[in-house]
């Protein structure tokens, strides 16, 4: 089972399997607006989708806080070009 969080203090949106945390996004926050600066899975768990679970509850999540969004990081560059309802989160 897959546990979503989102660690305000260390800026990182966090998922766990079992008890282990197996991905992150590392974010920088000024201003209201939230930059995505890295995404990472362990080894074990790529291929699985969760990389794209973590990064949608990581945009969901700055869409109900009212943040914009800079996406720096390749991965969510990418995820948000292919998923278009998150485009609106787009810092000008």
């Amino acid at each position: 089972m897959l546990d979503f969080h989102h660690d305000e203090q260390a800026h990182q949106y966090q998922v766990s399997q079992d008890g282990q945390r197996v991905g992150l996004i590392d974010y920088r926050l000024a201003d209201q607006v939230a930059t995505f600066t890295h995404t990472e899975t362990d080894l074990s768990v790529q291929g699985q989708g969760i990389a794209g679970k973590l990064t949608q509850f990581a945009l969901d999540d700055v869409r109900s806080r009212g943040w914009r969004l800079v996406p720096r990081c390749p991965y969510t560059r990418s995820f948000v070009e292919r998923h278009q309802e998150y485009a609106d989160l787009l810092a000008d």
